[in-house]
């Protein structure tokens, strides 16, 4: 037989064989066992928590012949064929590759029929976030009006793309990280079965390096026995996972510690230059100065530390460090991680890191004082002029807070007065918003108005609150603009990249093409609108004056019009 992978061998066959998740499996053993199994499940958690294998034992507990306990008995030739994926009435579904309407309406078509060995035909709809809207309402009737016999068990990684109106028709388990005992120990039982010999440090750092996840556990567990030859050291682990060696880790932070970049820039090159991951490396720098923090506290919080990073050599350098500057350190590489998800030049930001938490200056940001700043002298005059101004300004909004009648500005000698609004004609992308106004036709509106429910269900709750208050009011085959009834929420969706960033790849990827995102505000629309219009007009009149009769502006102003946005957006008003 094939070689199988670790995670696929030692697959939980039985609700008591799965690690970690101790009180979903309770639940679940106890509804077989009392006949209280409900019609639909949804199974939400971290990937490799083992909500798929949950949703395989539930279809065999609740078709298994001789039960126990609620417990599949894996003997009868019900749990034989599940076992062996021939069972029909188990039907596994990826919803990732199958999430059109047409394919829940021919679930929805054959989910009347009766199962046709066991008691309950079950459907397990994995990564079910991954359906279209139209999907999810063609999969909601059934849902809701279920026949009987059947069960289904949907699975995702990200329930908050699941419509409210799915999930309260569901019991909904969520599934949680499984700790880093749970995993050392699974792994533990596994080379022992296998009778190979290994190295506790090793197995820390890949429990470390699955983040909660058993099925990476397996998966860098089996990868790093193929790399030593059915051996398992701290060597191969490290190389594996890209972790940093103990020898490479004190020295960095032996030169950070001694304010000395061009050592912890030496130290960097050498880790880079060896295969080791940049993002590896940052989660090292946090666990050590977590580590760092807990040792320099008097408190039991020390008996927390973990031993395999805490070293000797170490602890000899922790007593360099305050915690001031070790929740500096933390932060500053918190906003690295965030910089090299986005970036190929991971060396660069690297570089930049060492050189920020390495100099003597560091001190001076993480709240100790420097000696030069001291010398500097204070001038008292200026401090009170300024403090006499902040009174005034106080008073003034004080004053307009009350009556609603701002006081003469002479009041207040202020050089550069600035208005929230003035700059708000700054913001508008105008040659964006003409290069889709130039293209833009009534079907491309259309298609962006028909995938628009599917962009708001690809974002965040946040992101999605935000876009409510906006509507696609103009697209071409590259752009779309949205207009926004609150001139507020534009500004605010205006500045948020993230934002921008989603809604453009999201939209990109449901048309297949790229298209650009444009916003501007509700109240504005209509006047820009009207000034392309006529600009287009009066260029169009100038080009073709001698070869077309005259003609009135504005027929062909309500003609342009109409063309653009189509005769149902287009609103005709004499003067």
């Amino acid at each position: 037989m094939a070689y199988q992978a670790l995670y696929r061998v030692w697959r939980p066959q039985t609700f008591a064989d799965v690690v970690g998740q101790e009180v979903v499996t309770q639940t679940l053993r106890n509804a077989v066992a009392n006949n209280m199994t409900s019609h639909a499940y949804l199974f939400s958690g971290p990937r490799g928590t083992g909500k798929t294998s949950c949703a395989k034992i539930l279809a065999k507990a609740v078709n298994c012949l001789n039960p126990h306990d609620g417990e599949p008995c894996n003997e009868c030739e019900i749990c034989k064929a599940a076992n062996e994926n021939r069972l029909n009435d188990v039907i596994e579904i990826d919803a990732a590759s199958n999430n059109g309407v047409e394919e829940i309406r021919d679930i929805r078509d054959k989910v009347k029929y009766a199962p046709t060995e066991a008691k309950f035909k079950v459907y397990i709809i994995d990564e079910v976030h991954m359906l279209s809207q139209g999907a999810f309402n063609a999969l909601l009737k059934t849902l809701e009006e279920p026949p009987a016999n059947v069960m289904f068990i949907l699975a995702t990684t990200e329930p908050q793309k699941i419509p409210a109106t799915i999930i309260s028709r569901t019991q909904s388990f969520t599934f949680r990280r499984i700790s880093k005992q749970d995993i050392l120990d699974r792994m533990e039982l596994i080379l022992n079965d296998k009778k190979v010999e290994y190295d506790e440090e090793a197995l820390n750092i890949i429990a470390a390096s699955a983040e909660g996840g058993m099925r990476d556990a397996l998966s860098i567990l089996d990868q790093a026995l193929s790399f030593g030859d059915d051996t398992l050291t701290l060597n191969n682990a490290q190389e594996v996972t890209g972790a940093l060696s103990n020898d490479q880790i004190v020295a960095y932070m032996t030169a950070v510690s001694d304010n000395n970049p061009a050592d912890a820039l030496t130290s960097l090159y050498k880790i880079l230059s060896s295969g080791r991951s940049a993002i590896r490396f940052t989660e090292m720098i946090i666990r050590v100065c977590r580590n760092m923090i807990l040792y320099n506290s008097n408190t039991d919080l020390s008996e927390q530390m973990d031993s395999t990073i805490m070293t000797k050599d170490m602890l000899a350098i922790s007593s360099k460090f305050d915690n001031d500057r070790l929740f500096y350190i933390v932060d500053q590489v918190s906003n690295t991680q965030r910089n090299l998800k986005n970036s190929n030049q991971t060396d660069v930001y690297m570089e930049i890191l060492t050189v920020k938490i390495s100099e003597p200056q560091v001190e001076a940001s993480a709240g100790q004082p420097v000696a030069t700043t001291a010398a500097a002298p204070v001038d008292n005059v200026e401090v009170d002029r300024l403090s006499d101004e902040v009174r005034k300004l106080k008073s003034e909004i004080k004053n307009i807070s009350t009556t609603g009648v701002q006081q003469p500005a002479a009041a207040v000698k202020v050089d550069k007065p600035v208005h929230r609004n003035s700059n708000k004609k700054t913001k508008l992308n105008m040659t964006a918003i003409y290069k889709v106004l130039s293209a833009a036709t009534k079907d491309d509106l259309n298609a962006a108005k028909d995938i628009w429910p599917d962009v708001m269900n690809m974002l965040s709750v946040t992101q999605r609150a935000m876009m409510r208050v906006s509507d696609p009011v103009a697209a071409s085959p590259s752009g779309i603009v949205m207009a926004f009834d609150y001139a507020m929420w534009f500004e605010q969706a205006q500045e948020d990249q993230d934002l921008l960033d989603s809604l453009t790849d999201n939209v990109s990827k449901l048309l297949k093409k790229d298209c650009s995102i444009v916003m501007v505000p509700k109240a504005d629309w209509p006047g820009i609108r009207k000034e392309y219009i006529n600009n287009k007009f009066d260029s169009n009149n100038n080009n073709d004056v001698k070869s077309k009769p005259e003609t009135t502006k504005s027929d062909e102003t309500v003609d342009e019009a109409v063309n653009l946005f189509g005769e149902d957006n287009v609103d005709i008003k004499n003067d």
